[in-house]
């Protein structure tokens, strides 16, 4: 609260000293009368802190030259002497003059007196006080920095005051809600701050140390480089504030170097002022920091009093942000030629008010020094000479001026503050305007330090632009600095990550605070990452698998009967010699119906066998290729009830060979009149149609349809019919199991019969090779589902159709064929009488 009240009491008391017209000491060089006047803030000296807990000023010529400050007022006076003159462009303000007023402001303090000042002035001309000529500025140039800039920015701006600064890029200038008249022809820092995290972006820094200065600028740049660079997946391992260097501030600055040793980052990004990081870095070459990445703001990056600073070179690699400038030609002449006009005086202006401590700098004495003209200063010189032209342009346009002449005329701040938002100009290839929020459209360079033992130069490795967001690097341009502090010796770019990438198929497991920092685990099988820096698999689609660590999904095989594989070729040809070998036997049969044999083999029932083998045969057809919905209702049901046709028939006719031999004297009516009634037609369609009616139950209440089972494989999709072991399914195959276990029970009974009646050995054979086939089949089954367990399917069915056939009626074809002489009812009967004197 001192501070404040004493500050205020500085400022109000040097305001009452203006009003009443003081007179003071003139300045030298500082003021040069003209139609209309131009006021400009610049450091010409660097004041030394005030040891007083007070905001009093000193005259402004107590502390050194300031060569930056020097070479800055020069660009203003360049470039009006050129407006002055007309010679870049003579039908700029034809016929009218510009003057100056210039001001130290050596410090905080200094900058706040200026600005009242020049409001003082403003307000004695609107009382008609105008003793001393109209020293009124239409607009203002300056200050150099941020901090300097706020108070001036917000007192002026309420005046409606034009102001350019041609070094303060903090990005809160830019509102104009607060500072409507601010303009600017430096970048602002959110550019600034851009172009550093694209910088970061491009070389993969994603672990790094923050460091700003203790100042707005300083404390501004690392909010808004900070809040960007999560964006970015950037990480910052340590934020540190670089204080002012005082006594009490040693251990500080050393502790913030330990800090950046401890988080082993190799990047540090330094967003600071130069007076302050001039003051930092000596801590970090005495605690031999080497091989690092210092990624330097426009403020410090090209200047020489930080890379003048001894032993600076060994600290590593310095990649910095430039102000983007064209060569002011004939400004290095005219340096020159204006030491010997300040120090013979001929330049002085005669004003009848100063303000001492800000206006007493003898520009003659600083001209003595022979200041040399580094990068840093030329780029500033060329913004406040854009700043100039500026204020030029607008005031040719408040003017009206034409080719030749101008309406001179009083021109208020306020009037020329609307025309300074169009002008537009150009400078050699520049184009200058200012947007909405009176930045300019500038962009950056980037440079690189480069070091031929302790001699100092800059490279211009790549550029920024803001509109549209731009960022070009030449890598083969950078020479990055060795542990050995020489740079050009490292060919590749030094890494600054936390963790290493993980590789494609690994996700990564954050540990700790920083998403920068974690382990990478393998994704399992059916997911993939096929993209670094992501904290989580996906799976893969439905019909697609992938093994662990995958980083693409592959489409699974699906496993089908094609109709043309070499195993289903195989399999049809079998299917087709058993379909030809049914029909041949139908065939002869047929022909041979009223014959002993046929008629022992059951007559017309051998017909109805085999049509229902064939059926089943047929039915194998249904597992070939994609199925359809027409298969899946079809091959099942098909087959079970084919099969059990032809299984009844052959029980049917078992069960009356063996009570015509051994069981018609036990039940001679019973059996008599089962059979005289059509009893075996009658059984035959009794047990076909019970299984026939738990088929279409089943398919009914829980219809079979195709699918895509994907959970029996992990890389394959099975292509099969749904419900295969359903209950219903079970059903069907217990009531086959107990026909089929019926029949052989009647064919063993008549194990004893005549020989052309004794049929067990042979349907003995055909049932065994009938579960044979199936009992590997869902053995195969249960274990695999591939293409060979379907075509294990296919045989399973065409094996009991063969049994069938070659244990029922290939024996009877045989004697039909080939033994005709066996195929008489003497035969027959001669077998009988054998058999009945056997038993007897």
């Amino acid at each position: 609260m001192e501070m404040v009240c004493g500050g205020v009491c500085v400022v109000l008391g040097w305001l009452v000293l203006i009003l009443t017209g003081h007179q003071l000491t003139e300045g030298t060089g500082l003021q040069l009368p003209g139609d209309y006047s131009i006021s400009g803030l610049f450091p010409l000296h660097k004041l030394a802190p005030s040891s007083s807990n007070l905001p009093d000023l000193g005259a402004c010529k107590e502390g050194k030259f300031n060569k930056h400050g020097y070479h800055l007022i020069q660009a203003m006076r360049f470039a009006l002497e050129e407006i002055n003159n007309g010679t870049k462009n003579q039908h700029l303000l034809p016929g009218v003059s510009l003057g100056y007023q210039a001001y130290d402001t050596c410090n905080q303090p200094a900058s706040v007196l200026a600005t009242l000042a020049m409001l003082a002035q403003q307000y004695q001309r609107t009382l008609g006080n105008n003793t001393g000529g109209d020293q009124r500025a239409v607009a203002v140039i300056g200050p150099d920095s941020s901090s300097y800039t706020f108070t001036p920015a917000a007192v002026l701006g309420s005046y409606l005051v034009p102001q350019i600064s041609y070094e303060a890029s903090n990005e809160m200038l830019s509102n104009k809600l607060l500072y409507p008249a601010f303009f600017r022809t430096i970048p602002s820092d959110k550019n600034q701050v851009d172009a550093m995290v694209q910088l970061l972006v491009r070389f993969n820094w994603t672990w790094i140390v923050l460091l700003g200065s203790d100042d707005s600028y300083g404390l501004q740049g690392i909010e808004s480089l900070s809040l960007q660079a999560a964006h970015f997946d950037i990480c910052i391992a340590y934020q540190g504030v670089i204080p002012e260097l005082t006594s009490a501030n040693n251990q500080t600055m050393r502790n913030i170097v330990k800090n950046i040793l401890k988080t082993k980052v190799n990047t540090i990004v330094v967003f600071s002022s130069k007076t302050k990081v001039s003051q930092f870095f000596p801590f970090v070459i005495e605690q031999g920091v080497t091989g690092k990445v210092w990624i330097g703001t426009e403020d410090w990056s090209v200047t020489t009093l930080v890379s003048g600073i001894p032993g600076i070179h060994t600290i590593g690699t310095v990649l910095g942000i430039s102000i983007k400038y064209t060569a002011i030609t004939g400004f290095e002449e005219f340096e020159s030629h204006a030491v010997p006009k300040l120090l013979s005086g001929t330049s002085n202006g005669t004003m009848d008010l100063s303000v001492e401590c800000l206006q007493n700098t003898d520009l003659s004495s600083m001209a003595a020094e022979n200041f040399s003209l580094g990068d840093y200063d030329i780029k500033s010189s060329y913004n406040v000479y854009k700043a100039v032209y500026a204020v030029a342009h607008a005031l040719h346009q408040a003017l009206g001026c034409g080719l030749d002449e101008c309406q001179k005329s009083e021109v208020l701040p306020w009037q020329l503050l609307p025309l300074l938002k169009q002008v537009r100009f150009s400078v050699g290839n520049s184009s200058i305007y200012f947007n909405e929020n009176g930045d300019p459209p500038t962009g950056y360079d980037i440079v690189n330090w480069i070091w031929r033992g302790t001699e100092w130069s800059l490279r211009e490795v790549g550029s920024y632009t803001a509109d549209p967001t731009d960022l070009t690097v030449d890598p083969a341009q950078i020479e990055w600095g060795s542990d050995d502090g020489y740079t050009g010796k490292v060919k590749e770019v030094p890494p600054s990550i936390c963790s290493p990438e993980c590789p494609k198929g690994h996700r990564k497991l954050q540990t700790g605070q920083h998403k920068c920092c974690f382990d990478c685990l393998a994704c399992a099988a059916h997911n993939f990452l096929n993209k670094t820096g992501s904290t989580r698999c996906q799976k893969c689609e439905l019909y697609q698998w992938s093994p662990a660590e995958s980083e693409v999904c592959l489409d699974r095989t699906v496993l089908v009967l094609a109709w043309g594989g070499p195993l289903s070729i195989a399999l049809l040809l079998l299917l087709a010699l058993t379909l030809l070998i049914t029909l041949g036997t139908g065939v002869i049969f047929l022909l041979n119906l009223g014959t002993p044999v046929v008629k022992s083999a059951g007559g017309h029932t051998c017909l109805v066998m085999l049509l229902a083998l064939t059926a089943a045969a047929a039915s194998a057809l249904c597992h070939f290729g994609l199925p359809s919905q027409t298969d899946c209702l079809l091959k099942q049901p098909l087959f079970v009830f084919s099969f059990t046709v032809c299984l009844a028939c052959v029980t049917v006719r078992s069960f009356q060979v063996v009570c015509i031999f051994k069981l018609s004297s036990n039940l001679p009516r019973a059996y008599d009149t089962w059979a005289k009634n059509h009893g075996p037609e009658v059984t035959v369609l009794v047990v076909s149609m019970t299984v026939l009616l738990i088929s279409v139950l089943r398919v009914t209440l829980n219809p079979p349809y195709p699918s895509r089972d994907v959970d029996f494989y992990s890389d394959s999709i099975v292509t099969e019919c749904s419900n295969t072991l359903s209950s219903w399914a079970m059903i069907e195959l217990a009531y086959v199991s107990l026909l089929s276990t019926l029949c052989f029970s009647f064919s063993y009974m008549g194990k004893d019969l005549p020989a052309n009646y004794n049929e067990a050995k042979c349907i003995t054979f055909s049932l065994m090779i009938y579960m044979i086939s199936w009992i590997s089949f869902f053995t195969i089954y249960f274990v695999s589902r591939g293409e060979f367990a379907m075509a294990m399917h296919v045989l399973a069915i065409v094996s009991s159709v063969l049994g069938i056939l070659g244990g029922y009626f290939m024996p009877k074809v045989y004697i039909m064929v080939l033994r005709p002489q066996m195929n008489t009812t003497a035969h027959f009967q001669n077998c009988i009488q054998i058999y009945t004197m056997n038993k007897d």
